[in-house]
């Protein structure tokens, strides 16, 4: 079973998975600002943080079906789902095949497009790097991931990015490179799923087109979606702006007087 974590005593349960490279420690930060109503599950996915590998390919369903085992061993009927990059692809793998237990979904710096042509190029091209030189393949990606314009003011939080990506087993992100590869376009979930949806996005995130996905949007009074003057990391850029929108858009206790 994927290894997890609990925090907090609150009635609103609120699962966490992480990006790519990352695990549950990320969100160390921004769980300082979220509202205590909140219990969270912070999850560690197939062959990040301290889960194990599963096969070669860590498919975006296989996370979907490992994580409804953590949820069926807590007895978790309905709580809200909330995924960074690559865990936003595993949370619209799991909306897909169990929408009933979700009460919200939130997408994270994260896209429900499949990868077009150049992306899945890029991805193939990443094989052999992180075979034959993983920690090269961190410290020169994980600079892109954040705002360029504050790379000097977030220079410690880079460092703590590279540490945590670089604790990840290489095997772990290569069956995780291989299944994002793979993975198919979840416009029909965003379409179709009956709860609240959230999008949280970087104005300066490398890693997604923004721009082309929210332009994209379903035009659903159920979807609500943010831009943030930040990169892809927003837990780690802006974790306190972050956890504002979490508390008012899934909780709506936002304090009157807070400016974004």
């Amino acid at each position: 079973m994927l290894n997890y974590e609990i925090s907090g005593t609150g009635k609103e349960d609120l699962v966490l998975l992480h990006g790519f490279m990352e695990n549950l420690l990320i969100w160390e930060e921004m769980e300082a600002f979220l509202s205590k109503k909140f219990r969270l599950i912070k999850i560690d996915l197939p062959g990040h943080g301290l889960s194990k590998m599963y096969s070669e390919v860590h498919s975006m369903d296989l996370m979907a079906q490992e994580l409804k085992k953590v949820t069926d061993k807590l007895q978790i009927d309905r709580f809200h789902l909330l995924g960074h990059s690559m865990g936003g692809y595993a949370s619209l793998a799991f909306a897909e095949k169990f929408p009933e237990t979700l009460k919200t979904l939130t997408l994270f710096f994260s896209s429900y497009f499949e990868d077009d042509k150049e992306k899945k190029e890029q991805r193939r091209k990443s094989f052999r790097i992180i075979t034959d030189s993983y920690p090269n393949y961190v410290k020169a990606g994980i600079p892109n991931l954040f705002n360029e314009n504050e790379k000097d003011i977030l220079e410690g939080k880079i460092e703590l990015a590279k540490e945590i990506a670089l604790s990840t087993r290489s095997e772990g992100a290569l069956a995780a490179v291989k299944g994002m590869l793979e993975r198919t376009d979840k416009t029909g979930v965003m379409e179709n799923f009956e709860g609240k949806i959230l999008v949280i996005a970087g104005k300066y995130d490398n890693a997604v087109k923004t721009e082309v996905m929210l332009k994209n949007l379903p035009d659903r009074t159920n979807i609500k979606s943010y831009l943030l003057d930040c990169g892809h990391n927003g837990h780690w850029e802006k974790p306190e702006i972050c956890a504002a929108i979490l508390n008012t858009e899934l909780l709506h206790d936002l304090p009157k007087n807070f400016i974004f």
